[in-house]
């Protein structure tokens, strides 16, 4: 694989998954705050898990503040997918940038997973290749 395709392979991959990583954070955050009952996330009734706190609201504001964390880091993915592409040279300074807030995005689900995942293999293939050199 060309040094080139590897570049934009790992463009594209952490571009998508800090956009899915922003999407599901955002998602997560507004229904545990507005659109879940009782405040639960995910639909946790407080029947099933309530000796655990998930009941009535109790854990509502500790899983907004995971989406939150989640979403933080899903905007620094795609500012770092973006300057990984603006500036290639740089590339493994950003991909270390991308593979660390996709980790961290696992706090909030990381995009149900699948964001993170493509964060993670995108951070991954930007500190593999070999960046052009300039003349």
């Amino acid at each position: 694989m060309s040094s080139q395709s590897m570049h934009t392979t790992a463009f594209i991959l952490s571009l998508i998954g800090g956009i899915i990583i922003v999407a599901g954070s955002a998602l997560a955050a507004f229904l545990s705050a507005f659109g879940l009952p009782y405040g639960t996330y995910y639909g946790m009734g407080p029947g099933m898990m309530s000796r655990f706190g998930f009941g009535y609201g109790y854990s509502s504001g500790w899983m907004i503040g995971f989406s939150v964390a989640a979403l933080v880091c899903g905007i620094l993915v795609v500012i770092s997918a973006i300057m990984l592409n603006a500036r290639p040279t740089e590339h493994i300074a950003w991909g270390i940038i991308v593979l660390i807030f996709s980790i961290v995005s696992f706090i909030g689900m990381g995009g149900y997973f699948i964001g993170a995942i493509l964060g993670i293999a995108g951070g991954a293939i930007a500190l593999s290749y070999r960046a052009p050199t300039q003349t």
